[in-house]
């Protein structure tokens, strides 16, 4: 097996669509706001260990890519011969021992990353994964566990602990998440118009979700700037109404900004499923909504104050832009850890 042969059995360019998740996930939790870990919803690891989950989330999914395949093998021998287990350039048991490999090194490093209380999150992420390729992707039931992978890999992000406050993030991510890969379904024999108008309003819910979050942490950010901020700045009123517009306006901004990328990229082409569900517009619209999903991400970590996050995000965004201007093999149509 060679390197190019790996890297089409994980689909790698793929898994730029999932770093952010628990990129998200930490903002939501508060791992990544200074205010509110002055607040006392501080990290239970050193911040910079945070940045070994995106890498656990990278392997997870890498690893569910090359489990998918090994679990597909023969239906792919007849509608995908061109993948890498039935052209024969990797074998059954090569593509099942990358997909067990990189399930246990994302397991640790989501413990060494995020310690117990992101741990605690990876291993019913993995077995989800696992159940998801090996037992119910062909189900009634699979894009609910698929969404529930994405829902998980946010969680772990922001730990054990702290899921209530990363839930609406890892909300967003889930109904997005079971929308692509209801319509990733109809990619080879196309799909129905109620089911591209279902997705199209779960894409319009989510962005909405997301302005009105942007919204009102303009209200509730600066609250949080002034409890934060050292005596000396607390006791000038206008220093501490600087710093608390400072804090709310510029990532309420940002995620605006970034909410808007992301229902301008994948809407029209769901809009476009629900004029023509056919095989091509199913599609088109599956391959937006993986690509719409790190300016979501994006949306997401500003809205939980960490800009430093949708900086790291808008270069995975450039990355992405730049492989498939290259021209590499198309992007996998399913969104999740895995794929359908």
């Amino acid at each position: 097996m060679t390197l190019r042969d790996y890297l089409d059995l994980v689909r790698a360019p793929a898994v730029l669509s999932v770093v952010g998740d628990t990129l998200a996930g930490a903002a939501a939790g508060g791992r990544l706001d200074p205010a509110r870990r002055a607040a006392g919803a501080g990290p239970d690891v050193r911040p910079w260990h945070l940045a070994l989950l995106p890498l656990s989330s990278a392997c997870l999914y890498a690893g569910g890519m090359a489990l998918n395949d090994y679990a597909d093998r023969e239906l792919d021998a007849v509608e995908r011969p061109e993948r890498p287990l039935p052209s024969g350039r990797v074998s059954p048991a090569q593509a099942f021992g990358v997909a067990s490999g990189l399930t246990v090194v994302g397991l640790a490093l989501a413990g060494v990353g995020g310690g117990r209380r992101s741990f605690a999150l990876a291993v019913p992420l993995a077995a989800s994964v696992w159940t998801y390729d090996l037992v119910a992707k062909n189900h009634v039931t699979g894009p609910v566990v698929m969404a529930a992978c994405r829902g998980l890999d946010v969680l772990m992000g922001a730990g054990l602990g702290r899921v209530r406050a990363a839930l609406p993030a890892a909300a967003a991510l889930t109904v997005h998440t079971a929308g692509v890969t209801v319509l990733s379904r109809g990619e080879v024999h196309g799909t129905t118009q109620p089911v591209a108008a279902a997705v199209a309003a779960g894409t319009a819910g989510v962005a909405g979700a997301v302005t009105m979050g942007a919204l009102r942490s303009l209200c509730t950010r600066p609250t949080a700037a002034l409890a934060s901020a050292p005596s000396s700045v607390r006791s000038s009123g206008g220093r501490v109404d600087t710093l608390g517009r400072a804090r709310a306006v510029v990532p309420a901004a940002a995620a605006l900004v970034s909410a808007g990328v992301y229902v301008t990229s994948c809407l029209p082409h769901q809009a476009a499923a629900v004029g023509s569900p056919d095989a091509t517009n199913a599609f088109a619209a599956t391959k937006a909504g993986i690509r719409s999903m790190v300016p979501l991400q994006a949306a997401l970590a500003a809205r939980g104050g960490s800009l430093g996050s949708v900086a790291v995000l808008a270069g995975v965004e450039l990355a992405g832009r730049a492989l498939r201007a290259r021209g590499r093999r198309r992007v996998s149509p399913n969104p999740g850890l895995s794929e359908s």
